[in-house]
C-alpha cells in the first residue's frame, strides 16, 4: 500500500522541480501545459520523458499527438509557466511569442532551450500517461537562469527561497 496523494504531493513540496512547457499541433490547433515532469532518460539515442495526468484537458488534445515540443523555461518566464498552468486560458494569444516549428509543432520564444521530439514509446502509469520522445532537434535558446518549482511555487534558480517547514 502507498501514502496517500496529498501526503506524496506535500512532501515532495520540498523537491525543486525544472519548469518546461509542452506544445504539440493538436487536431484543434495548437495545445499546450507546464510540465515539471520533464527528464532526459538517455543521451544515445537521445530521449526525454514527460507525465501528463489522465485527466489533463491537454493530455485530450494531443494523446493521438506524434510530435512534441518542450520548451525549457528561464527564471523570467513565470508569467508564461502561469498561463500554460491555466485551465481554460488562451495559451497561445498574445503575449505569448510562438512560431510553427518543425512538423508544425508550436515554438515559444525567449526559453533557455527548446526540443522537437517525436513519440518514441507511451505507458500508462497510475493516474498519468508516461511519454517517452526521441529528440530530433535541439537548440539554445536566450541566455538565463532555470525557472523552478519548489514548495509550491515558481522561483528563478538563484532567487532566494522563503523558508518552508
Amino acid at each position: 500500500m502507498t501514502v496517500d496523494a496529498a501526503t506524496l504531493r506535500s512532501v515532495l513540496r520540498a523537491h525543486a522541480s525544472g519548469v518546461a512547457v509542452l506544445t504539440a499541433a493538436g487536431p484543434a490547433g495548437p495545445a499546450g501545459v507546464t510540465i515539471t515532469s520533464f527528464g532526459s532518460l538517455s543521451a544515445e539515442p537521445a530521449l526525454v520523458s514527460f507525465a501528463l495526468a489522465t485527466t489533463s484537458s491537454t493530455w485530450a488534445q494531443i494523446a493521438d499527438t506524434r510530435w512534441y515540443g518542450v520548451h525549457v523555461l528561464s527564471g523570467d518566464q513565470a508569467g508564461l509557466a502561469e498561463r500554460f498552468a491555466t485551465k481554460g486560458a488562451a495559451r497561445f494569444a498574445p503575449p505569448t511569442r510562438w512560431r510553427p516549428g518543425p512538423h508544425g509543432v508550436p515554438l515559444l520564444e525567449g526559453c533557455l532551450a527548446r526540443l522537437v521530439c517525436s513519440r518514441h514509446e507511451l505507458v500508462r502509469v497510475g493516474d498519468h500517461h508516461l511519454v517517452i520522445a526521441s529528440v530530433e532537434h535541439a537548440e539554445h535558446g536566450a541566455p538565463g537562469d532555470s525557472l523552478v518549482h519548489l514548495h509550491g511555487a515558481l522561483h528563478a534558480v538563484g532567487a532566494p527561497v522563503p523558508a518552508h517547514p
